[in-house]
């Protein structure tokens, strides 16, 4: 290996890594602001939450399309923070996004944070829990009204709680 190939490969991988946002955590290159009211140690988490759960909330990983059963969950209540229990959502603003993850048009007050999330080369908006930080999913601008938006969220990362 000629020196001129040694730096042409790091300077290609160094590239990548920017591109890509490969340093750090899968996500949000701007993390949650801390300290958070619920707040456990990486081996705590993982022994409160399901892989699963652990993989998106703690490491802001994004759970197969199509595979949470809230996607089908119409009945009347909250759909709170899998990591906290903190009510995130009413199902009032739940919908159909076509998107194999369950969707609202809106968070509860106060209940959802947002970072911005350059992962992948492209740019997008992290939503987190304000109890816990835990990593739900992204928000966009091709929701319904009256908000516009659709908040894109992790079935894993949420239970659903029935109105009593």
């Amino acid at each position: 290996m000629t020196r001129r190939n040694l730096i042409a490969g790091t300077a290609a991988a160094a590239g990548v890594a920017v591109l890509f946002n490969l340093q750090g955590r899968a996500g949000a290159t701007t993390a949650p602001p801390g300290p958070f009211k619920v707040s456990y140690t990486p081996a705590q988490w993982r022994a409160r939450l399901s892989p699963a759960a652990y993989y998106v909330l703690r490491e802001e990983g994004t759970e197969r399309a199509g595979t949470s059963p809230l996607l089908n969950e119409h009945r009347v209540g909250t759909f709170v923070c899998a990591g906290c229990a903190l009510p995130l959502f009413s199902s009032t603003t739940k919908f159909d996004s076509g998107t194999g993850w369950p969707s609202f048009w809106a968070p509860l007050p106060k209940a959802i944070g947002t970072t911005t999330d350059r992962s992948f080369g492209m740019e997008r908006t992290a939503v987190w829990c304000t109890r816990c930080g835990g990593h739900q999913g992204h928000v966009f601008d091709d929701g319904p009204k009256p908000t516009g938006l659709r908040y894109c969220i992790n079935g894993v990362a949420l239970n659903f709680v029935p109105k009593a």
